[in-house]
């Protein structure tokens, strides 16, 4: 009522409910970037591995949440320059087994005994083995920025929901020492920033002591509210289940483990090329096969679970998409996506290998947007006087 029993006028426009905003499943995108990666690890050629890390980095920029968490691909950008510059200086420090003609420069040697023989320090630097170890050191470096876009597109947090029960403790606690190093740092953020407006010092010994006891209190203050948070949820607690379901569901899950590191041992080696696929699918059957057998010990449920929709296996397909014809590719034309070093010439570019690599930015315009634009203000309704 209004003043005076005048009753107050309803908006004209009724809000509207809540709609929760379109979001792809977190496995997708791990599966997506993982197989960007698992194609990284088939090729040294610097152009296929420049267009993986384009690949990566414009879907990234067009589909990366706008979360605290997204931020990390900067974080692994980094990671893998630092690790492409160590790799180069051990190029230079230790040598290479590659034989080089083209001398850049010489080091002075430093003399090691007997017992360390096939190891030098210093020596000559040729452009050849400083190719073969920037060539060695991309890969790496690739297969840290697909990681990395994992990171940045899916969040930990979500991704816990989809785990199967058998690993949701190991996922809380995986979830747990992700998400830890990001709190920290926000933590030190804000207190130097609220020291820095006291006046007071936040740099140096003095600045990072003060600043210390706080952070490592509010941590353990963290860490205990969230431990009577998980044993408030029941974390920890399990069925009754029969003796031989828990025997039948380790021999399946170990089994399947095994199965999955022997192919993937198989993928990355070229004598493995035969037997290591149907050895991964076959060890990710059995495991998947334990994993559902133990999800029956897990007393849990999901709100509002992800769901695995047609953009989900699009997502997944690309990257799947790119991996295989990658593998094919290194098994058909080796030279193509290996080149060498000796002699020195410049690496070509695979017109068919380049193709299917750019199947990997699928996800940039079939992924719903995880920023949309916020619904404009309704416009005013001109009969309404107020």
């Amino acid at each position: 009522m209004g003043a005076g029993g005048t009753p107050q006028r309803r908006a004209a426009h009724p809000t509207r409910p809540h709609q929760r905003r379109p979001t792809l499943h977190p496995g997708a995108w791990w599966l997506w970037a993982l197989a960007l990666g698992t194609a990284a690890t088939r090729t040294t050629n610097p152009l296929l591995l420049a267009l993986l890390i384009t690949t990566s980095a414009y879907v990234v920029a067009t589909r990366r949440p706008d979360t605290p968490t997204a931020r990390s691909y900067t974080a692994f950008v980094k990671l893998a320059l630092a690790v492409l510059l160590i790799r180069l200086a051990f190029a230079v420090a230790l040598g290479s087994p590659v034989p080089g003609t083209h001398v850049i420069a010489t080091l002075p040697e430093v003399p090691l005994p007997d017992w360390a023989q096939g190891i030098r320090l210093g020596g000559r630097v040729t452009a050849e083995g400083l190719l073969f170890a920037l060539y060695d050191g991309l890969r790496l470096a690739t297969l840290l920025i697909c990681v990395g876009a994992a990171n940045a597109l899916a969040n930990p947090a979500r991704l816990l929901k989809s785990l199967p029960g058998a690993l949701y403790e190991m996922g809380v606690a995986v979830v747990v020492a992700l998400t830890f190093a990001p709190n920290l740092i926000l933590d030190v953020q804000r207190l130097r920033a609220a020291r820095r407006l006291r006046g007071r010092p936040d740099k140096g010994i003095r600045g990072l002591l003060q600043v210390a006891l706080p952070v490592l209190e509010g941590a353990l203050e963290r860490s205990v509210a969230l431990a009577a948070a998980m044993d408030a949820r029941g974390y920890g607690r399990t069925a009754d289940v029969p003796a031989p379901v828990r025997r039948t569901t380790t021999a399946l899950t170990l089994g399947g483990l095994l199965g999955v590191c022997a192919g993937t041992y198989g993928l990355l080696t070229a004598e493995g090329g035969t037997y290591g696929l149907p050895v991964l699918l076959a060890g990710l059957a059995t495991a998947l096969a334990g994993l559902r057998l133990g999800g029956r010990r897990s007393l849990r449920t999901r709100y509002r679970p992800d769901r695995w929709d047609m953009r989900a296996w699009l997502v997944t397909g690309s990257g799947v998409a790119v991996a295989t014809l990658l593998v094919l590719a290194s098994a058909h034309d080796p030279e193509a996506l290996n080149p060498g070093v000796v002699p020195l010439v410049a690496p070509a570019l695979p017109l068919w290998p380049a193709a299917a690599v750019l199947l990997g930015l699928l996800p940039a315009f079939v992924a719903p947007d995880p920023n949309p634009d916020p619904d404009p203000a309704p416009a005013p309704d001109p009969k309404d006087p107020s």
